[in-house]
């Protein structure tokens, strides 16, 4: 199987966690462990296989100026 590292979803890009998990439910308990540390979260399926795609949201902005 070849997994795509990073993916465009709802014009987001998403990193793949590097885990195969064989059910939806532990792919969801990981990403929620993903989730309370201030991630966004994709779950997928690909070959009978889920995938945990994830972002980090953005809370603060820093512009510096030299």
């Amino acid at each position: 199987m070849t997994t795509n590292i990073s993916l465009i979803h709802d014009g987001k890009k998403f990193m793949w966690d590097g885990r195969l998990y064989p059910t939806r439910n532990e792919a969801c308990a990981a990403g929620e462990a993903y989730r309370n540390d201030k991630f966004e979260i994709w779950v997928t399926e690909e070959e009978a296989q889920f995938l945990v795609y994830t972002r980090r949201l953005v809370s603060n902005v820093v512009v510096t100026t030299q």
